[in-house]
C-alpha cells in the first residue's frame, strides 16, 4: 500500500516538474512592462529578460537610474521614468506603454516597486509614515495594475505582483507587513477575476534578501530620526534601552539577509516565460519548511513564537 503511494508521489512530482518547464513561444514578441527598475529585484529582472530577448519596458523613479540600465542592456529594452504615487505618471507611463506594444498588447506587468521603511512598532509612527509605505506598495501597485490591466487582457498576458513572506505573518510593526497582506489579497481576487480572460495573475513572495529596502545604513539612520521625533510620554514608557535593543535586533536579521537576489529573479522569470506558472512563489526552501508553516499555527503558539525572537525586548516598566 505505502510503495503504490510512493509510486504515485513520484509520478505526480515528475509530471508537475514536466509541466512547469514547458516554455512559452514566441518570447522575443512579448512585451514586459516592470516597475521598479532602478535597482534590486526590477533592476536584475530588466537585465535578465533582455537577455532572453524579450522587449522590456522598464520603468525607474529616477533619470540616473534609467540611464544606468540602458547603459548595461541591449537596444531594445526601453525605460521610462514612473512615480507609482503619482497619478499622472502613471496616466503618463500607461501611454508610453500603449504606444510600444501598439496592438500586441501587454504579454507583462510586473509590479515591483516598493519602499519597506519606516519598519518600527506602531506606536512610534504618525498617520503619514504608513501612507508612505502604502502609497507605493500596496495603492500604487493596484492603480498601476487598472491602468495596465486593458492591454494585458488584450495579450491574454500575466500580472506579476511582489509581495512577500510578512504578506502572511506580521512580524514587525509598520507599513510594510499591511502593504503585503493587501497585494496578497488584491492578486487573490484579480487572480479569480482574470481567470476567462485567459490572464494569469501571479504572486512573488520573497524572504530575507537584502535590496536596498534593508539597506543597514539607510535603516539606522531612519530609526534615530523616527526616535527623535517620538513623543515624550511614548520614549519614557518603552525606554532608551528598548530602542537600541530594537536597532540591534533589526541589524541582526538583515545580517541573516540572503545577497544573492537571483533565486527572486529566476522566480519572476518563470512566472513570465512558463505555460503554467504557479500562482504564488516562495522562493526558497527554508522559508517553505520554516515560515509558511507558521501561518498555519494556532494564533497562540505564532504569538509565543515570535515574541520569544523578535518581540523579546522589554519596555521600561518591565525592568523595574
Amino acid at each position: 500500500m505505502w510503495l503504490y503511494l510512493v509510486v504515485l508521489v513520484c509520478l505526480y512530482s515528475v509530471f508537475c516538474w514536466h509541466r512547469e518547464k514547458k516554455v512559452v513561444q514566441n518570447l522575443p514578441e512579448k512585451y514586459v512592462f516592470i516597475t521598479g527598475c532602478d535597482s534590486g529585484f526590477g533592476n536584475l529582472l530588466a537585465k535578465q529578460l533582455d537577455l532572453q530577448g524579450l522587449r522590456v519596458l522598464a520603468s525607474c523613479l529616477t533619470e540616473k537610474g534609467a540611464e544606468e540600465l540602458k547603459r548595461n542592456t541591449s537596444d531594445r529594452l526601453e525605460t521610462v521614468i514612473l512615480d507609482v504615487t503619482k497619478t499622472e505618471s502613471i496616466t503618463a507611463a500607461t501611454q508610453w506603454v500603449k504606444d510600444q506594444v501598439g496592438e500586441k498588447g501587454l504579454w507583462g506587468l510586473v509590479n515591483n516597486a516598493g519602499v519597506g521603511l519606516p519598519t518600527v512598532p506602531n506606536e512610534w509612527l504618525k498617520k503619514k509614515d504608513f501612507l508612505k509605505i502604502l502609497d507605493v506598495n500596496l495603492i500604487g501597485l493596484i492603480e498601476v495594475t487598472l491602468s495596465m490591466l486593458p492591454m494585458v487582457r488584450k495579450a491574454q498576458g500575466r500580472v506579476v505582483n511582489v509581495s512577500s513572506l510578512a504578506g502572511r505573518v506580521s512580524f514587525f510593526g509598520g507599513g510594510y507587513c499591511i502593504s503585503k497582506y493587501g497585494v496578497e489579497a488584491f492578486s487573490d481576487s484579480l487572480r479569480r477575476e482574470m481567470a476567462p480572460f485567459g490572464v494569469q495573475v501571479v504572486v512573488i513572495e520573497p524572504g530575507n534578501f537584502r535590496t536596498l529596502i534593508l539597506n543597514p545604513d539607510n535603516m539606522n539612520n531612519i530609526l534615530k530620526e523616527l526616535w527623535s521625533q517620538v513623543p515624550l510620554e511614548i520614549r519614557e514608557a518603552y525606554g532608551e534601552h528598548y530602542f537600541k535593543n530594537y536597532c540591534k535586533n533589526m541589524s541582526y536579521l538583515i545580517s541573516l539577509s540572503k545577497t544573492n537576489l537571483y533565486p527572486v529573479i529566476w522566480s519572476m522569470e518563470h512566472a513570465l516565460t512558463a505555460v503554467y506558472p504557479r500562482t504564488h512563489y516562495i522562493v526558497e526552501w527554508t522559508d517553505k519548511l520554516i515560515f509558511i508553516p507558521l501561518t498555519f499555527l494556532p494564533t497562540s503558539v505564532l504569538d509565543f513564537i515570535l515574541y520569544k525572537f523578535i518581540y523579546r525586548v522589554k519596555p521600561a516598566h518591565a525592568l523595574l
